[in-house]
């Protein structure tokens, strides 16, 4: 049996379950306002890491020479003694090199991985050997030190966070932290260096970043995407290290889309392809629970389903998608294709003569709105390319 404390919400599903890790300094309530939308039809597990919220200091080594392998071996350990085999996880900053590292060594356990405000590494090491001498030797004045300046190291300078009252209970929290537990993390991340196994992941990975992260700023988030094959990457504006608190509906809502299967992931991939990276990110970026289930019934269907198929090409259902928004007049989702069609190969001619046809059969209206819309969409298209043309050397 594993001797980490934990929680579990949720039912029992045919889904695999989900592992959720915290930051150090903190324990799985990081994950409070993100848990209800996540368990809603499936088993949600919160481990707290060695000396934190219950679980004991001394699972690991306390002796400087604790590694990550050590915290990875406990969340497997746990995840046996609960009959639990492959798993779903996300974590937060050292939770989530945590999951990396499984994820990397263990690819069999790991079915899907999300990783928030993490890295491959965590700065100079002997920054954190140093952190971990102090904790040892001053105990509890270090920790209560530590606690006290937590929110330089987790918010933006700006950050409203820096004053909530949920915010005070963290800080209780870090306070409350077993020194030994503590500066066994600390050892770990001192010795952390993922970056050689990232290429080793092949489990779907999304990559959560905070734009205003002080501990791991958003190239961090790059690196790990950059390395981990196939990867998605979301940066959130004016977030910090601690994502899952401070931006609980937009991590829950990309969550909840990362992890929902395999005609998603195809589907995402057509979208992205199609549509653009930078289009798609924006629209996981505005995602909220509300509208999440519509965003993952269009990735599934639409994209999962329908551009997936082998009976038309994408020119051809280019075609088909620019005749059907003009004769419905829905003129926002044409400027969209129209910039779909030129990725899926059509020309500027053959858009026209698409939307010429569109007026025999549509009405004369609704093609003069649309040659409107697309002649738009495409001065900027062209616009855009001539200036990324001046600025190449």
């Amino acid at each position: 049996m594993s001797s980490l404390n934990y929680s579990i919400d949720g039912p029992a599903s045919p889904r695999p379950p989900l592992f959720l890790g915290a930051s150090i300094g903190t324990t799985g309530a990081l994950w409070d306002a993100v848990v209800p939308t996540l368990a809603r039809d499936r088993a949600v597990v919160r481990w707290n890491l060695p000396g934190h919220g219950g679980s004991p200091a001394g699972l690991v080594p306390g002796d400087g020479s604790a590694t990550v392998a050590d915290f990875a071996a406990l969340v497997l350990a746990l995840a046996d003694s609960l009959g639990i085999g492959a798993f779903d996880y996300a974590g937060d900053s050292f939770g989530g090199a945590i999951g990396t590292y499984l994820a990397a060594h263990h690819p069999d356990r790991v079915a899907s991985l999300a990783i928030c405000c993490s890295s491959a590494h965590f700065g100079d090491p002997a920054n954190w050997r140093a952190r971990a001498e102090k904790v040892r030797s001053e105990g509890t004045r270090a920790m209560t030190e530590l606690a006290d300046t937590a929110p330089d190291r987790w918010f933006p300078a700006d950050s409203p966070a820096r004053t909530s009252p949920a915010t005070a209970a963290l800080i209780a929290t870090h306070r409350a932290v077993d020194p030994r537990g503590y500066a066994a993390c600390c050892d770990a991340i001192a010795a952390l260096d993922l970056t050689p196994a990232l290429a080793d992941i092949t489990a779907p990975t999304l990559v959560i970043a905070g734009r205003g992260d002080p501990a791991t700023p958003p190239a961090h988030a790059r690196e790990l995407a950059d390395g981990i094959a196939g990867s998605g990457l979301i940066e959130l504006p004016g977030v910090g290290h601690l994502a899952p608190y401070e931006a609980p509906d937009a991590v829950a809502a990309a969550l909840l889309t990362h992890f929902s299967g395999s005609r998603y992931a195809a589907g995402m991939a057509v979208r992205r392809e199609v549509l653009g990276d930078a289009h798609v990110d924006r629209a996981i970026a505005r995602t909220t629970p509300f509208t999440q289930p519509f965003q993952d019934l269009i990735t599934r269907y639409a994209w999962g389903e329908i551009w997936t198929r082998p009976g038309l090409d994408r020119r051809t259902r280019s075609c088909v998608t620019l005749t059907a928004l003009v004769a419905h007049g829905h003129l926002e989702e044409l400027a969209m294709h129209v910039r779909a069609a030129r990725t899926n190969g059509l020309t500027p001619d053959e858009i026209g003569e698409v939307l010429l046809q569109t007026a025999i059969y549509c009405g004369v209206p609704a093609a003069n709105a649309a040659f409107a819309v697309a002649q738009r969409v495409l001065d900027e298209t062209a616009a855009a390319a001539a200036q990324e043309t001046r600025e190449i050397p």
